[in-house]
């Protein structure tokens, strides 16, 4: 679907594809007699994670993927989480682990993060699981990321020898999203807070990725005419409408290829948390 002179990426279709594939490889699984399994942990009352879990939950049942959920209060301590995580590593049945973020205040939540077993992070954002992805062993990707390249490659976007600028430094998105596309020969330059000139960086990326949390920070009027732009941004602006990070409605007249918010970069990064489940179901029964 085109909007002015950009395509429209599809992440809600290429999700669906995904998902579809993910079902069939959980049906293989069950054959050898492997039921795929994620542990879901949510702290506290936030409305936001209250409506993802649901949402991760509801299409690992669609998947076939069993679900072990667990619900915390906000006065959950450190200690007792860190309790709980070292249950689920050693739950011979649990293969997957996701600790929904952001945890209440008061929560160590690198603590909690280095204590899930490597082999269980299945959100790839234990160290262990970082460090093989900047070697190019990548054990786990960070969904979104993973997410992200993926509709790239979907829209046939051309990496290789290309300027990609990521906008965003977090160890969730931005530094994992920049190891990929190295990965995949771009050039790729990262932006945050304290960049100078982010409009003249904006303008010269052929490949745009952003992920800052501020909605329509990004101009559409930076945009360099024929650039892919990946918006994972998901901001709730005060008339109650989602925007991305960057400014929709001026970029899709510059841009070859964007993704909408909402129906982008999201449900993608649901797709790859499952498709990763069962890549962690497959190598502990030692199917992979």
């Amino acid at each position: 679907m085109s909007v002015g002179t950009a395509t429209i990426i599809d992440g809600k279709g290429l999700s669906q594809r995904l998902l579809t594939e993910v079902a069939a490889r959980v049906r293989a699984c069950e054959e050898q007699g492997v039921k795929p399994c994620l542990a879901v942990v949510l702290v506290g009352e936030d409305p936001a994670s209250q409506i993802y879990v649901r949402s991760k939950e509801r299409r690992a049942a669609e998947c076939g993927i069993a679900t072990r959920d667990h619900r915390l209060p906000a006065t959950t301590t450190t200690s007792e989480l860190l309790s709980l995580v070292r249950l689920l590593n050693e739950d011979d049945e649990v293969d997957g682990i996701l600790v929904q973020l952001p945890l209440p205040p008061g929560i160590d939540s690198d603590a909690v993060l280095v204590a899930i077993d490597p082999r269980k992070d299945v959100d790839g954002f234990h160290p262990d699981n970082l460090g093989l992805l900047m070697l190019g062993r990548p054990r786990f990707v960070a969904c979104t990321p993973q997410g992200c390249m993926r509709l790239l490659a979907d829209a046939g976007v051309e990496l290789r020898g290309k300027r990609a600028l990521v906008v965003g430094r977090s160890t969730i998105v931005g530094k994992p999203m920049a190891q990929l596309l190295l990965q995949a020969d771009a050039t790729v330059t990262i932006a945050h807070s304290r960049t100078v000139d982010l409009p003249g960086l904006v303008a010269d990326a052929e490949v745009l990725v952003a992920a800052i949390g501020r909605a329509n920070f990004i101009r559409g009027e930076w945009v360099r005419p024929g650039a892919a732009v990946i918006d994972v941004g998901m901001n709730r602006l005060e008339t109650g409408k989602l925007a991305g990070d960057v400014e929709f409605a001026a970029a899709i007249e510059r841009a070859s290829a964007i993704t909408p918010v909402p129906g982008g970069v999201g449900p993608m990064t649901i797709a790859c948390l499952l498709s990763n489940c069962v890549d962690a179901a497959a190598r502990r029964a030692g199917l992979a």
